[in-house]
């Protein structure tokens, strides 16, 4: 599962890819991505290569293939920075930067996202044992690696809940006020607090509503969006392996857009995902169709998930089988192959 990236490897994946990827990134278009997990999987004791791996440049090749020109790209900030307020580990970092180059050699964005849900090492930020000091301190050393990078946007953080909204507010606050400083004037998109969801957005989950809190996000270069996700099972964890909500998360999806509007503000739909089911991809096409309704207010989506080692019995993984294309593919195929509309750019990416 190691990988050894060479020039030849890059220059030979970028021929494997058809036009459509790279055209869609080099056109302005919205985001239109994939997250390929690996490097958050396994506990962190574990050993890479063993236990988390990073996207192979064959993973890579074939989503830039299919039309995507986007990647959200999860790892952990624990094994990033085994200790805060210091160094990153260097072997770690450079399997990082390794990754984001090629993925930025197809001429894609990728999307840096700490996968941690506002925590390190299981404590939350904001306490005495992970204060928000160093949390900005992580991301302006993150930052410093990649400010001026115009492949690379930063995710702040995925999936913050049991901290308060104000609280969260104030963390995403001094974070970009340290990313800033630095001189990093990337897209920053900034998540909600209880797990970031379309159908919690104006829930007073945790001491407010995201769309009332979140209004006062301040960003000295006003360069940021808002991070939303959104699943259609159940209970919309994702989990349950099954759309049986699909109309109560659509309109959820809906009701933020009108928000993004109403507000001047953009969003970004960061993960959502189906089973393969028929009736299931269709809900896909309604999804991304309906973002494309408004290419001011949402700049993209990515979809969860895909990653070389997801089992093949993973219900939302579209990573391909030996048989080849997953089904849900069907259900992002109409957004993905609109290359009139990839055309056309995407005036909410363009700076405030």
């Amino acid at each position: 599962m190691k990988r050894n990236l060479t020039l030849g490897l890059i220059s030979a994946a970028l021929t494997m890819a058809t036009p459509s990827g790279s055209t869609a990134a080099s056109s302005g278009a919205c985001f239109r991505g994939i997250n390929l997990a690996g490097a958050e999987f396994g506990n962190l004791q574990g050993v890479f290569g063993e236990g988390y791996i990073y996207p192979s440049l064959e993973t890579i090749a074939y989503f830039a293939g299919k039309g995507f020109n986007t990647v959200r790209l999860p790892f952990l900030w624990e094994r990033l920075q085994p200790k805060l307020n210091s160094d990153f580990d260097p072997a770690e970092l450079s399997r990082l930067k390794e990754t984001v180059a090629t993925i930025g050699s197809f001429n894609h964005t990728v999307i840096l996202d700490p996968h941690n849900y506002a925590r390190y090492f299981e404590k939350l930020i904001g306490t005495e044992e992970v204060p928000v000091s160093a949390f900005v301190d992580f991301w302006q050393r993150l930052a410093k690696e990649f400010e001026g990078d115009r492949h690379v946007v930063f995710g702040l953080m995925n999936e913050p809940f049991d901290i308060s909204s104000t609280d969260w507010r104030d963390v995403a606050n001094e974070a970009i006020a340290g990313i800033r400083e630095v001189g990093a004037d990337n897209l920053i998109l900034v998540p909600g607090t209880s797990w970031t969801g379309a159908h919690s957005w104006f829930g007073d989950w945790y001491g407010g509503a995201n769309a009332e809190v979140l209004l006062s996000i301040k960003d000295p270069a006003n360069n940021y969006a808002f991070e939303i996700h959104q699943y259609f099972d159940d209970d919309f964890s994702g989990t349950l392996n099954n759309c049986s909500r699909a109309a109560d998360a659509v309109d959820a999806i809906r009701e933020v857009g009108d928000w993004l509007k109403e507000t001047g503000q953009r969003g970004f739909l960061g993960e959502f995902g189906v089973p393969g089911t028929p009736e299931c991809t269709t809900v896909l096409t309604e999804v991304v169709k309906l973002l494309d309704e408004d290419k001011t207010s949402w700049i993209g989506w990515t979809y969860w998930a895909a990653g070389d080692w997801w089992p093949e019995t993973e219900e939302l993984n579209i990573q391909p089988t030996k048989s080849g294309d997953r089904p849900q593919l069907s259900g992002l195929a109409p957004v993905l192959n609109d290359f009139l509309g990839a055309s056309e750019g995407c005036p909410g990416l363009e700076r405030p």
